[in-house]
């Protein structure tokens, strides 16, 4: 059996969500504000007029935090860039994440430090950038609480040298498809009562450990019940049932799937799936 909420209750489960992060500013005024450290690395300007910078989290022994994709259990990030200024774009670069047992349900993170790669790219290249985020995140322990952040700096474009700890975190990226030697991939879908059920096999090597998968749709709206896997051999199967948030039906894009195998040894981050 799928773990879901019912479709009637989908509604006030994401109505529950956006109250919860619009109390974030009051929960920050009151214990658990230093719980985590946030930094901003001002990084470097790399020979394509692109900027590499990054946020630094830092948790308290005991608390964690959430992956762009957080499981059932878990609060996820908002970046919202809006009063930048000379910025075009920005794209985050997540470190592979672990997988957490969170009172019977699972979620989705990170504990101790997380480095968060960020590619921000420039109006006017050569000038420097005025960045200016509002970051919303969930922090665990025995309770989750989500929190709100808004940081500013100032990024010169004559910044050069590069930051060791955000290469680091770089190379901590789940591999690629191809990296990984995935051979092929194709999924299939079916009705269910509420939504899809979504099947995909891929012909890869196992990445060690028991191996979890991680469906996004490409649409926040769109919700994904954790998958069940196995694997017969190369073959990795996973099915994972989809439904909106709304109860409402959904066309499902499949070039816009991206699908995240976590082992004991590396991830794997495949785009798309015919």
């Amino acid at each position: 059996m799928f773990k879901k909420p019912h479709k009637n209750l989908l509604k006030p489960l994401a109505a529950s969500i956006f109250a919860i992060l619009c109390l974030a500013q009051i929960t920050l005024a009151g214990p658990y504000d230093d719980m985590v450290d946030i930094e901003v690395l001002p990084g470097w300007r790399a020979a394509d007029g692109t900027h590499m910078a990054a946020l630094q989290l830092t948790l308290k022994p005991g608390w964690k935090t959430y992956w762009r994709s957080p499981g059932d259990a878990g609060i996820p990030p908002v970046l919202v860039w809006s009063g930048s200024r000379n910025l075009a774009s920005a794209r985050v670069t997540w470190p592979t994440p672990k997988v957490f047992d969170q009172s019977g349900m699972t979620s989705i993170g990170y504990k101790d430090r997380v480095i968060l790669p960020v590619t921000l790219t420039p109006k006017n290249a050569g000038k420097p950038i005025n960045m200016k985020l509002r970051l919303q995140i969930g922090i665990c322990s025995d309770v989750c609480v989500p929190a709100q952040f808004t940081l500013k700096q100032n990024l010169a474009a004559d910044l050069a040298t590069r930051d060791p700890k955000i290469a680091a975190a770089l190379a901590e990226r789940p591999y690629s498809a191809a990296e990984a030697g995935v051979r092929a991939i194709s999924c299939s879908i079916s009705l269910t009562e509420d939504g899809i059920l979504l099947r995909a096999e891929i012909d890869m090597p196992a990445i060690g450990g028991t191996e979890f998968v991680v469906f996004e749709a490409g649409d926040a709206q769109i919700w994904s019940s954790e998958a069940k896997v196995k694997r017969q051999g190369r073959r990795l199967i996973a099915e994972t049932e989809m439904m909106h948030m709304n109860g409402s039906g959904f066309a499902l894009h499949r070039s816009a799937l991206r699908i995240t195998v976590l082992g004991k040894t590396r991830a794997v981050d495949i785009q798309g799936c015919m």
